[in-house]
């Protein structure tokens, strides 16, 4: 690939996989510029460009979405060409076809292939011409609510509706039964109108426990065509991926080579140029079925270049600058095992809720050959309600499945974070569960083992060590600030020891300690001294239960020694409190304020924003009679509905925003009235 003719290309892109995109060019020596919205100002990837442009506002839709300001960057900057990434405008043929027309290359397929591909319902039709398996279903122009109600009872259910210009879960319902179709209809629709400007919708047979295996495939202008394997991509959340794995586990020769076949021929029906991903459903029996085809590198290609030793983006920027794919069919191999584990900010126990928020701590694993981590953000970073809220890919190698899920769980307890929730300890318990390490995939994994992965709390976690933990850390750091205040003051006044000294009397401390979402009358005692802070044993006691417990803070590294068992952990401080990270996973604590008489201000009664977005939509009108559990309000954040439902019987009294109106996480929305309770009483608030 020593050919590449490009000198400098736009990314028309944000976060992780913009710095991914220059991770490349500037390993071929080329030049980069990166785009940005006001949000982004700071961001890794601008600071990463040789040259980096202002677009809009923060908004995507003012930003990152607007082809012709895109476009205007890269003629003023003399970029040759565009690269899209994933998202945004990689799947635009509009966007390509400007680019053809202004003299740009856009690094990704023609416009005709992406059109081809941007119906499903189209998509279908051209893959059946081209012999490729189809699910059985509705993929016609007729868009009446009945006309899709019909198509849904004659194949029985469940069934599945699906944006026809969709892609990465939105606008996706499953219908399990005829009562639910025209409220998942309606929901679909919605979430589709605002993700893809188009409310069109296809139903198909819903496969109750298939797997889901793509192909990824590469294509030149000279008639070249290869698969680069396969990657199984069953474990998702709302039909979004979140551990990806290559090759799948399972995976016969021959079914290999027929799945990658049927993805080549995919390809060729439509004339297509550079990366794509045909995605199938793989049934129990070994029949596939066509679902989609992406037009664009996919999020989770670090997997294939894992396994198959080449840089997917290198192969890009050479079939866009004209070259031939750099190998063929039979010079593609397999090496080893990968897996890629998306990192979130969002609260798994809360139906995966997103989250928003400064990255007060960040410390990933170490890199290495084994350990790869693909990410736009560095410590200090806010999370925004704009974008997706992928903060890193977690990527691993190993040479068999066994040592890859080894390495994972290694991976994922050395990636601490701090600030903000995210699905980190949810991964880990994923990959460590047995019904994984044993491949029993399926699109339906996490809710057939809901159990396993959100087990029920059995005390604070890490073993049952944290608040031993916790309470060592704070006793330590309080010794340590005693020190840091003795040395600007008085070295021999009493009042800086901090170590609970009194005369005559036990040097005791209590502490109320806030762990996780509960409260703890922790008591500590010294027993035993010595010069160094590793040699003063304390008796930490909680109620019945009491722990021996020594140890030492390095920075934000605590060593210490519970009952004997010696553990290490880091501590972070975020916001007004602290994570605590160790081998069993993390837990934020925090000292609880003395009470000192103040009476406690209850909230109002309206029914919260979960967190920062848009109101979508209402769904009943002020004094109309409810259900416990209607939906009275949906919200749209990063990219996702959440619905705000009723905490009893009774009536929305009043909406405080508007569809279209921005709300702020802890806003009350709506106010709620309880049935039988009058205008005066008590309202509820969620």
């Amino acid at each position: 690939m020593s050919g590449i003719k490009f000198k400098r290309v736009l990314i028309a892109n944000r976060g992780e996989i913009a710095c991914r995109v220059m991770r490349t060019a500037r390993r071929l020596g080329i030049e980069t510029v990166a785009v940005y919205s006001a949000a982004d100002r700071d961001a890794l990837h601008v600071r990463m460009a040789d040259e980096a442009v202002y677009l809009g506002p923060a908004p995507s839709r003012d930003s990152y979405l607007r082809g012709e300001k895109v476009l205007d960057a890269a003629r003023q900057t003399g970029a040759e060409a565009v690269h899209p990434g994933y998202g945004f405008l990689s799947e635009n043929a509009e966007f390509s076809r400007a680019c053809a027309e202004a003299g740009i290359v856009f690094i990704g397929p023609p416009a005709a292939a992406i059109e081809a591909m941007g119906s499903k319902s189209a998509a279908k039709q051209i893959m059946e011409r081209a012999g490729v398996p189809l699910i059985p279903g509705y993929h016609g122009d007729g868009q009446d609510r009945a006309v899709l109600k019909k198509a849904a009872d004659d194949m029985g259910y469940p069934v599945l509706l699906k944006a026809v210009a969709g892609g990465g879960g939105k606008g996706m319902r499953q219908v399990w039964q005829a009562g639910e179709f025209d409220a998942a209809l309606d929901a679909a629709r919605r979430e589709s109108q605002a993700s893809f400007g188009n409310a069109d919708m296809l139903v198909e047979k819903y496969l109750t426990a298939p797997r889901h295996v793509e192909i990824q495939v590469f294509c030149d202008r000279l008639g070249h065509a290869v698969y680069l394997f396969e990657r199984d991509c069953s474990v998702q959340r709302r039909h979004q991926k979140i551990i990806e794995e290559a090759p799948a586990p399972g995976m016969t020769d021959a079914l290999r080579a027929a799945m990658g076949e049927a993805a080549v021929r995919a390809a060729r029906a439509i004339d297509y140029e550079g990366a794509g991903t045909v995605e199938f459903l793989l049934d129990p029996d070994g029949a596939f079925y066509f679902m989609e085809m992406n037009t664009r590198l996919q999020v989770e290609h670090p997997v294939t270049e894992m396994i198959s030793g080449q840089d997917l983006v290198a192969w890009q920027l050479a079939v866009a600058a004209g070259e031939a794919l750099p190998l063929a069919q039979d010079e593609l191999a397999i090496n080893g095992h990968a897996f890629e584990a998306r990192i979130y900010a969002e609260d798994p126990a809360n139906d995966f809720l997103p989250a928003t928020g400064t990255l007060a701590f960040l410390q990933p694993p170490a890199e290495s050959e084994y350990v790869r981590v693909d990410t736009g953000v560095v410590q200090g970073d806010a999370v925004s309600v704009h974008y997706d809220p992928l903060i890193a890919k977690l990527i691993v190698w190993d040479k068999t499945r066994a040592g890859a899920l080894q390495r994972l769980g290694r991976a994922l307890r050395e990636y601490r974070i701090g600030g903000m929730p995210t699905n980190i300890d949810f991964l880990h318990r994923l990959a460590g569960c047995a019904p994984f390490v044993a491949a029993e995939l399926d699109t339906g994994f996490i809710d057939t083992h809901r159990e396993l992965l959100f087990p029920a709390a059995d005390g604070p976690g890490l073993a049952g060590a944290a608040v031993p933990l916790a309470g060592l850390y704070l006793l330590l750091a309080r010794r340590r600030d005693g020190r840091l205040a003795a040395a600007h003051g008085d070295p021999y006044s009493p009042w800086n020891l901090r170590n609970g000294w009194r005369l005559n009397q036990p040097y005791r401390q209590d502490f109320a300690l806030r762990l996780g979402d509960e409260d703890f009358a922790l008591v500590a005692e010294q027993v035993g001294a010595g010069p160094a802070d590793n040699e003063t044993e304390y008796a930490v006691t909680v109620g019945d239960k009491s722990w021996r417990v020594r140890g030492a803070l390095q920075g934000e590294r605590l060593w210490g020694e519970v009952d004997g068992h010696r553990l290490q952990a880091t501590v972070a401080a975020h916001g007004d409190g602290l994570r605590l990270f160790g081998a069993g996973g993390s837990v934020d604590f925090r000292l609880v304020p003395a009470d000192l008489g103040d009476e406690a201000v209850e909230a109002g009664g309206g029914l919260s924003a979960p967190m920062n977005g848009t109101v979508v939509a209402h769904l009943v009108e002020p004094g109309q009679a409810v259900e416990r559990g209607a939906v009275l309000l949906v919200m749209e954040a990063m990219k996702m509905e959440h619905s705000i439902r009723a905490p009893a019987d009774g009536q929305v009294v009043a909406f405080h925003f508007q569809p279209g109106e921005l709300v702020s996480g802890g806003d009350a929305v709506l106010e709620f009235l309880v049935a039988g309770v009058d205008g005066g009483g008590d309202e509820v608030g969620e």
